[in-house]
């Protein structure tokens, strides 16, 4: 599982709380290729292209795809990100074959939620757009809150395909 922090603060703070929180080592606070703000972001993968495919039905991609799969293993820390870098990298991300997970509180999170495979909303924080757009409401608003529901959820699965393979 990797965690990046998406947020609409200065880079500066944000990669201070990265730090912080064990998302960025020391080390790589320098990196541009592991700190970015979110315009910057956008235009180097070229934005979000809609493509039609064979059935007619439209896909939505990224538009520098080769970037963004060279770019992904690096990136931990967005900073000044606005709901459109946040909705990109949900859609690179799957468009990579990646399970996607999303957090968010605001109205503007809505669509990145939408699109990842599991949205989590802030219960007390988040606003009634950004929960009805999510599968699972964090009721305490605390991040670790999702480690814990990720541990439980592998303990299931495990059991789950333990019990099947009988």
């Amino acid at each position: 599982m990797t965690v990046r922090m998406v947020t609409g603060d200065n880079i500066v703070t944000a990669k201070a709380i990265a730090v912080d929180c064990n998302i960025l080592t020391p080390e790589e606070r320098e990196d541009e290729r592991c700190c970015m703000e979110g315009p910057a972001f956008n235009e180097k993968m070229g934005g979000l292209v809609v493509k039609e495919n064979a059935k007619g039905k439209k896909i939505e991609e990224v538009g520098n795809f080769k970037q963004f799969k060279e770019l992904m293993p690096y990136m931990k820390v967005m900073a000044r990100s606005r709901p459109e870098d946040k909705y990109l990298i949900a859609v690179g991300l799957k468009q990579m074959g990646c399970t996607v997970a999303m957090t968010g509180d605001g109205t503007n999170d809505a669509p990145a939620l939408k699109v990842a495979d599991v949205g989590f909303a802030m219960g007390i924080a988040g606003t009634d757009t950004c929960k009805e757009a999510a599968d699972i409401l964090i009721t305490d608003d605390n991040f670790f809150s999702i480690v814990k529901a990720c541990k439980w959820g592998r303990n299931v699965f495990d059991n789950i395909k333990r019990f099947l393979q009988f």
